[in-house]
C-alpha cells in the first residue's frame, strides 16, 4: 500500500485589522464628532442668548450671542491694535514658558534621581507651589524694574510647577527593572540617563509641558489685566471697563483658542520626539 503524500496547507492570509482607508475614515469620523460638538455648543449659546434663558440661576439676558461676538471679531481684525495685542501676549508666553520649561525639567530630573537634591530643593518649592499666580503680582512689581519683565515672571511662575511635578513623577515612575538591566549590561551614568531615564520620563514631561502651557496662559492673562498695556488680557479687561460685552467674550474665546493651539503644538512636538510611544486611538 503506497501512502499518499501529505499536503501541507498554508494558513490563510491574515487580513489587516485596519486598512489605510478604514484608518482615514476613523480619523475623519473623530473630527466630525469634535466639530459637531462645537457646533452644538454654539447653537445652545445662541438659543440661550437670544431667548434669554435662565439656567440654575445663571441669566443669559446680558450675554452676547455668537453672532455679536463674530461681528466684534471682524471689527477687531480691522483694527491696527490686534497685531500688537497678539504679538505682546505671544512674546510673553514664549519667554516665560521657555524659561520655566528649561529650569523645571532640569530641576525635576535632578530631584527625581538624587535624594540629596530632593531634600534640599523640594521643601522651599513645596512652600511656594500653592501660592497662586495672582498673589505674586504685587511682589513681581516690586522685584522687576519694568511691567514687561514682571508679566514674564508671572507667566514663568504659572508654568514652572506643573512641569516640575510631572518631570519628577516621570523620573520616579521609570521601571526599576529597566535601570537594573541597563546597569547589568554595563551602562554608565550618562548612558543610563540618556537611554533609560530620559526616554522613560519623556511622556510625563510632555504632559507637564502641555499642562504648564495652559497655566501659563492663565497667569499671563491675569498679569496683563493688572499691569499690561497691550495683550489679550488687557484687551479683555479694557472691554470690561467700557462695558463692551461682545469684546469681553471675544477676548475669552481668543484666550481659549490660543491656549488650545499652544497645547496642541506641544503634543505634536511630543509625538515627534517619541515615535515609539503609542497613544490611545479608541473612541
Amino acid at each position: 500500500m503506497i501512502a499518499k503524500p501529505i499536503e501541507i496547507l498554508a494558513p490563510p492570509a491574515v487580513r489587516p485589522r485596519k486598512t489605510a482607508r478604514h484608518a482615514a475614515a476613523f480619523v475623519a469620523l473623530r473630527w466630525l464628532v469634535r466639530l459637531g460638538s462645537i457646533v452644538f455648543c454654539l447653537y445652545l449659546w445662541q438659543c440661550a442668548s437670544v431667548q434669554k434663558w435662565t439656567l440654575l440661576g445663571a441669566r443669559f439676558e446680558n450675554v452676547p450671542s455668537p453672532l455679536q461676538v463674530f461681528e466684534a471679531a471682524n471689527h477687531l481684525a480691522e483694527s491696527p491694535k490686534v497685531g500688537a495685542h497678539l504679538r505682546s501676549s505671544a512674546l510673553r508666553i514664549f519667554a516665560g514658558f521657555s524659561a520655566a520649561a528649561v529650569l523645571a525639567v532640569g530641576v525635576g530630573l535632578a530631584v527625581g534621581r538624587a535624594r540629596l537634591t530632593e531634600d534640599v530643593a523640594m521643601p522651599p518649592l513645596e512652600v511656594l507651589r500653592p501660592i497662586p499666580a495672582v498673589a505674586w503680582i504685587p511682589l513681581a512689581i516690586l522685584l522687576w524694574p519694568t511691567a514687561e519683565s514682571s508679566m514674564i515672571f508671572i507667566t514663568f511662575i504659572g508654568a514652572f510647577f506643573p512641569v516640575l511635578l510631572n518631570t519628577i513623577h516621570g523620573v520616579e515612575g521609570v521601571d526599576g527593572r529597566l535601570i537594573q538591566a541597563a546597569r547589568t549590561l554595563g551602562a554608565g551614568r550618562v548612558a543610563l540617563f540618556r537611554e533609560v531615564i530620559l526616554p522613560g520620563a519623556l511622556p510625563a514631561i510632555v504632559t507637564g509641558l502641555s499642562i504648564g502651557m495652559g497655566t501659563a496662559w492663565f497667569s499671563l492673562i491675569t498679569a496683563e489685566m493688572v499691569s499690561g498695556q497691550y495683550g489679550i488680557g488687557y484687551f479683555t479687561w479694557e472691554a470690561y471697563t467700557l462695558q463692551n460685552y461682545p469684546d469681553i467674550v471675544l477676548g475669552m474665546v481668543l484666550i481659549g483658542v490660543l491656549g488650545m493651539l499652544s497645547s496642541a503644538g506641544i503634543k505634536l512636538a511630543g509625538r515627534w520626539m517619541m515615535p515609539w510611544f503609542k497613544y490611545g486611538t479608541s473612541l
